[in-house]
């Protein structure tokens, strides 16, 4: 099961708003709606009656123990996996972008990191297509977004692995999505990275995304609007 947590600030404190406040909150649209989903894997049930709003322009986090299906959570909001109850709702026309962990980068991918940021844009120009020069600037726009556009020629397998996690996030900020989703996206980063990480965030949900990160530690976001706290896993 999944419990509300009232939105944090950066310091920890309590970031209750008044009732005009939660009012103008509330007017913002639902990108992604979950409403009681419950998810298995390998036969095994990860996830028990989820609720999760995520709206355009805020950061939706979610945290929980290992094992309480936080990564499995985002698959099903993403549409890639298929809740076993319950039901997922996305706005029309919404696109999603899938940031995972930097470990899901082979060490010696040979591309550069613009062109890993490039792929951002296939699914609007097409795969493989040459890239028109709105799709370029949107390219470099994110490199500068994340703090790599100075790195843009690097190849990926020479990064750091904080830069090779914002590389990802580069990639995902391309894309230009209504719904980004996060996982992780802190991992042991330093902190300069952390920084060009919230950045981004910012300039995501200034954009109008709604970003869900997954998250072990709430103080390493900047920004929080609403979070959702998973429940240890069963073995019963």
């Amino acid at each position: 099961m999944s419990s509300a947590i009232p939105p944090r600030s950066l310091n920890g404190q309590s970031a209750a708003a008044s009732g005009a406040e939660r009012g103008a909150a509330d007017e913002k649209a639902p990108v992604v709606r979950a409403a009681g989903v419950s998810a298995s894997l390998g036969g095994h049930t990860v996830l028990r009656d989820i609720d999760l709003t995520a709206r355009a322009g805020e950061v939706t986090a979610i945290v929980g123990p290992n094992g309480s299906g936080k990564s499995t959570l985002l698959t099903v909001l993403a549409g890639l996996l298929k809740p076993q109850a319950g039901h997922v709702e996305r706005a029309d026309h919404v696109g999603v972008a899938l940031v995972p962990q930097r470990s899901s980068l082979p060490d010696q991918l040979p591309i550069t990191v613009e062109e890993l940021a490039s792929m951002g844009r296939w699914r609007r120009a097409g795969l493989w297509r040459p890239l028109s020069r709105n799709d370029r600037a949107i390219v470099t726009e994110a490199l500068d977004a994340v703090g790599l556009a100075d790195l843009r020629k690097r190849s990926v397998g020479s990064l750091s692995g904080g830069q090779r996690q914002r590389a990802l996030l580069a990639q995902g900020v391309a894309q230009r999505a209504e719904l980004l989703l996060l996982d992780e996206p802190m991992t042991a980063l330093d902190a300069g990275s952390r920084t060009a990480v919230n950045d981004a965030i910012g300039f995501a949900t200034e954009a109008g995304a709604a970003v869900v990160i997954v998250t072990h530690d709430l103080n390493e976001l900047s920004t929080i609007d609403s979070v959702v706290e998973l429940a240890p896993p069963s073995h019963a």
